[in-house]
């Protein structure tokens, strides 16, 4: 130990040992199909890039490396796209998805057949219930869930314009389950009892700017984790966009681009997504995976 170190406070050489883990993951899906999604929706995609994007491909795959090992359970909870369950099937793991909008599964169904073999598809099951309904949802699966993860849906101002939604995609066109506050004490509740000891959830999300206000969801799903009985492990910045050097490569959509013609407009500059806050919870009883 230095001088400096041995000189600091009790104090503040404790609330160093609290200091949560801070990575950076960079989860650009640089595929011809996702890269497209990239840009919003498009009349020409079945999934518009803004729900494909809620848990992008390399996001998935991260988290299903970091969490889980071959054989395991995965639980996408806000199921609008395939990305999660084919990326878990891929890998070799049992995924479940929580879908109860018919077209949305009708559309996954159909995805599934052009991604995966017959003995993947046969390690994917689709579950017609909504965020609360868990423990319905994940009935025979109770302590044996290796990963849930948990995209919380994008506020409209975030990443896209409201009026940009696509309606080809069946996310856009049917209403998608939500998770309001009052309901998220109970959420967590049941991700504990669904998680095998050492188990992980985790919660995406994507701070937005509201009547000139930043608002971020992360800082109250933390305590009301530790409330649950879940320990926070890891806040994870994904990155979503591709670096080059030390540049984010963005590209704005039709909606950005009209508003940055604007030179003389007083409003704020246009808001583009390039990265979500992970936030990484286990069940304590378990050892390192």
């Amino acid at each position: 130990m230095s001088k400096n170190q041995g000189s600091r406070p009790r104090g503040s050489r404790a609330a160093e040992r609290r200091l949560v883990p801070l990575s950076v993951w960079l989860c650009s899906d640089t595929t011809t199909e996702t890269a497209r999604a990239k840009d919003g929706p498009c009349a020409g995609e079945a999934i518009c890039g803004r729900h494909r994007q809620a848990v992008g491909r390399e996001l998935a795959r991260h988290l299903i490396d970091a969490c889980t090992r071959p054989g395991g359970v995965v639980a996408d909870i806000f199921t609008t796209s395939e990305t999660v369950l084919v990326a878990a099937a891929e890998m070799g793991r049992l995924g479940i998805g929580f879908v109860p909008r018919l077209p949305v599964a009708q559309h996954l169904v159909g995805r599934f057949r052009q991604e995966l073999t017959a003995e993947q598809r046969a390690a994917v099951r689709l579950r017609p219930h909504g965020p609360h309904e868990m423990r319905e949802a994940l009935s025979g699966f109770e302590g044996k869930v290796d990963l849930l993860i948990a995209a919380l849906p994008l506020h409209p101002e975030v990443g896209w314009a409201v009026g940009s939604r696509s309606t080809s995609c069946p996310s856009c066109r049917t209403e998608q389950p939500t998770l309001a506050m009052p309901q998220l004490g109970r959420f967590l509740e049941d991700a504990r009892r669904a998680l095998t000891p050492g188990g992980h959830l985790a919660v995406i999300t994507t701070a937005r700017h509201e009547r000139g206000r930043l608002i971020d969801l992360a800082p109250g799903i933390i305590r009301r984790a530790a409330a649950a009985g879940l320990a926070y492990v890891q806040h994870v910045i994904a990155v979503r966009v591709p670096v080059e050097g030390d540049t984010l490569v963005v590209q704005a959509g039709p909606a950005e681009l009209a508003q940055l013609r604007r030179a003389q407009s007083a409003e704020l500059p246009p808001v583009v997504s390039v990265h979500a806050d992970v936030c990484l919870f286990a069940r304590p009883g378990g050892g390192a995976r």
